[in-house]
């Protein structure tokens, strides 16, 4: 085997590892949001903190969700939202961003320029949840988009420097 294809190999099993790290770090804060019992209105107070942040000091956050693929794969995918506005009329409400995608299977880890960052505007809403008992949870997933799921942003990880790519 040559140097080359052996490079090769390795960096396309860095890729899978580095997508079963985020498919499981997705998992766990999607069950996390389930058992804090977070509802729509909690979490859109949350967008709306972030979008505030983002008008005053530039404030993208990270982001993980499902993206499904063809024959009906879904993966986990990473990015940056930078959230402009949020939305609240007749019990939905609408987060208006720009996410600037920082990791996919395909293309694996990408730096801020190397895809164009897309306009995105996500729904939030309250769902019932079903396993061993009923309770409700939030959810928030893409409208504009319906291949775009289970987003979940994270407060604690932000970043400020990526205007000039919005």
């Amino acid at each position: 085997m040559d140097s080359t294809s052996l490079f090769a190999d390795y960096a396309r099993w860095q890729r899978f590892q580095r997508q079963d790290q985020l498919h499981r770090e997705h998992n766990a804060a999607v069950r996390k949001l389930a058992e804090s019992g977070a509802m729509a209105s909690r979490v859109a107070e949350g967008y709306r903190s972030m979008a505030e942040k983002g008008a005053s000091e530039g404030a993208c956050y990270r982001t993980l969700f499902l993206r499904q693929r063809p024959h009906e794969a879904w993966l986990t995918c990473e990015g940056w939202l930078f959230v402009r506005r949020v939305l609240s009329e007749g019990g939905i409400t609408r987060v208006r961003g720009t996410l600037l995608e920082s990791f996919t299977l395909e293309d694996g880890s990408l730096t801020p320029g190397d895809k164009p960052a897309l306009k995105v505007t996500l729904d939030i809403y309250d769902e019932i949840l079903v396993k061993r008992t009923m309770k409700m949870g939030c959810r928030i997933d893409r409208q504009d988009d319906d291949r775009d799921l289970h987003f979940i942003t994270f407060l604690d990880s932000v970043r400020g420097d990526l205007r000039q790519h919005m």
